[in-house]
């Protein structure tokens, strides 16, 4: 008999005709069970079932004549569309103890795939486990497993094997994803969202993770100016309004630099200078303009007041101000000297804005070291783990 060709979408692509085995079985069976054989090789499997129920008349059938009669009747019942007695006949032949090891599993996957066709998932189930049993490894199987779980509303179930499964597939993740909704699992949801955003960086999970991040409970408003950041770097910035909103962040945290090149984007993709308010627009783009070169003749002075004083925010402002304008040795230093005093109003975002601010200096490595660092459940974490997602992917 041919291998059985079996796959999650179709389980069973067929058998061949079978071939008498070396034990005898008798005229009376083994004429209607060769025409059988002729019949299902034609294609003509319903004319092929039908000739086996002369077999069936016959009594004191041998075990081997069972085999032989149960292996046809398998091969041309599946053919046939007809799942109940394809069933029967490969649970049959699978119990008979005459199969050789190496293709009892087909038949094992081969009748699990008839009770999923059947959608007699219970049953499905029974024999994929039986299957995996036999094949742990067997990533097909595995699959059809999950798909079977959640089918049948075994979200639970799905949700184990998905969760287990290592290098899982979008489509995979998607399902969990899907899962965690319907359980109402918030915080797994968001786990699932973010492996999605990270291997598969596609703009509707990062839009719906940030979305998330941003209206957690306890979320610091501070840090919006840094889901702004991640949703630029994401090309998710599209409306005037956003670009406008996130420059005049910029300007307030003193990073004029940062708010120049967020303007320059915004009129690069259209978004700014158009329109009834283009006028508004230029007077943005004039004002962070002014307020950069204001900064560069004041930096100096203002950073030896900070200096003084000890003043971490200030430091760290500036910093990430120098490394937006290009300076980032100089930007990086105040930052470092800024967290070394753990005197910020937010320390754990004064080391979030040190990464983000190693990432723009191509320090790579540096910056996921310190990103790894930041703690807290005011959002600043979640950042630290998005632009490590960031990283990891470019």
């Amino acid at each position: 008999m041919a291998a059985i060709g079996f796959t999650a979408a179709a389980p069973l692509a067929g058998l061949s005709s079978v071939a008498y085995a070396a034990e005898a079985v008798r005229a009376e069976i083994g004429k209607p069970l060769q025409e059988a054989q002729k019949l299902a090789a034609a294609g003509k499997n319903k004319e092929a079932l039908a000739k086996l129920k002369e077999t069936d008349a016959v009594g004191g059938k041998s075990p081997n004549e069972i085999y032989m009669i149960e292996r046809t009747r398998a091969s041309a019942a599946a053919a046939a569309g007809d799942n109940d007695a394809a069933a029967k006949a490969f649970e049959t032949v699978i119990n008979s103890g005459k199969l050789a090891p190496a293709e009892a599993p087909k038949f094992t996957q081969a009748l699990a795939g008839i009770y999923y066709r059947a959608k007699d998932y219970p049953k499905a189930i029974t024999w994929i486990q039986r299957a995996l049993k036999d094949n742990p490894g067997d990533a097909q199987m595995h699959e059809l497993l999950i798909q079977t779980y959640y089918i049948s509303g075994k979200y639970a179930e799905a949700a184990k094997e998905l969760q287990g499964t290592k290098g899982a597939s979008e489509a995979s993740l998607q399902m969990l994803a899907n899962i965690q909704l319907k359980q109402n699992d918030k915080e797994g949801y968001v786990q699932t969202l973010e492996k999605l955003a990270g291997a598969y960086p596609k703009s509707s999970y990062w839009a719906d993770l940030l979305n998330r991040v941003s209206g957690k409970p306890g979320f610091a408003s501070s840090l919006s100016l840094d889901v702004l950041r991640l949703r630029l770097a994401n090309g998710l910035l599209t409306k005037p309004s956003e670009f406008m909103e996130m420059s005049q962040l910029a300007l307030q945290a003193g990073n004029a630099a940062e708010a120049v090149k967020i303007i320059d984007q915004g009129y690069k993709k259209g978004a700014l200078g158009t329109g009834s308010d283009a006028s508004r627009h230029q007077r943005l783009k004039d004002l962070a303009a002014k307020t950069q070169t204001e900064f560069e003749a004041k930096q100096a002075a203002a950073e030896a007041e900070a200096v003084k004083a000890k003043d971490a925010d200030a430091l760290s402002n500036m910093g990430f101000a120098l490394v937006t304008a290009g300076k980032a040795d100089k930007g990086l230093a105040l930052m470092e000297q800024a967290v070394k005093l753990d005197s910020a109003r937010n320390p754990e975002a004064a080391k979030l804005h040190l990464g983000i601010a190693q990432s723009i200096a191509g320090k790579k490595a540096a910056a996921l070291t310190t990103l790894k660092s930041v703690k807290g459940k005011d959002g600043a974490a979640d950042l630290a783990r998005y632009w490590t997602l960031n990283l990891n992917r470019s």
